[in-house]
């Protein structure tokens, strides 16, 4: 699957993303035929909301660490840390830096999870910078020592192949059921929206809300 995103096409296999990883771990022992372990949803909110909201972004999209820096501030202000809504969030994979960003940050757990994503995306262009894989991966490595990480539990989780597989399956058959072909991409309550401004946003919300 081949998502675009402004004039650039991205497509990331399992076999690019795992055979170009610094690590030869993580290209290794991954059995096609083994069961996938499961990606777990990752959620914020009120469980229970009358309206649910889905993100999909990108760690390495441009557009997703604005939106982040933005909006999404503010809508966790005023819906998410409220109960309003339920808030899913679902990883796109434009290139191999963006999935080993978020293999690292589910190595947190889902309780560290988001506040990852916030260093992630505010860091950007920081630590996707280079294009040397093994600075990249330095760098990620360090955002984990400093969310709480030991290196033992960095490299468990960033050599873990059959996660790594597991997430990308996730990723393409979440995108393909929802037809989502850029990002940042919303689906409030089953229906699509691009990118947009939190005063946009929040009045389709009260909206939904008012119903």
């Amino acid at each position: 699957m081949t998502l675009t995103l402004g004039r650039r096409a991205f497509g990331l296999t399992l076999g690019a993303a795992l055979a170009l990883s610094p690590f030869a771990g993580l290209a290794q022992g991954t059995d096609t035929q083994a069961p996938l372990p499961e990606v777990p949803e990752l959620v914020l909110g009120n469980p229970d909301a009358k309206v649910t909201v889905t993100e999909y972004a990108s760690f390495t999209c441009p557009h997703c660490a604005t939106f982040h820096g933005t909006v999404f501030k503010e809508l966790k202000r005023d819906y998410i840390d409220t109960g309003k809504i339920r808030f899913v969030y679902r990883e796109v994979f434009f290139d191999r830096y963006g999935l080993w960003a978020a293999m690292m940050a589910r190595c947190g757990g889902e309780a560290r999870y988001f506040g990852i994503a916030e260093i992630l995306y505010a860091g950007q262009r920081d630590w996707a910078g280079s294009n040397d894989a093994g600075v990249v991966m330095d760098n990620l490595r360090r955002i984990g020592r400093t969310a709480g990480m030991t290196d033992e539990q960095l490299d468990a989780c960033m050599q873990d192949g059959a996660m790594a597989q597991a997430m990308v399956a996730k990723f393409q058959a979440d995108t393909e059921a929802d037809k989502v072909d850029s990002t940042p991409s919303l689906i409030i309550d089953g229906e699509k929206h691009g990118n947009m401004s939190y005063a946009a946003l929040s009045k389709i919300l009260d909206e939904r809300l008012a119903q």
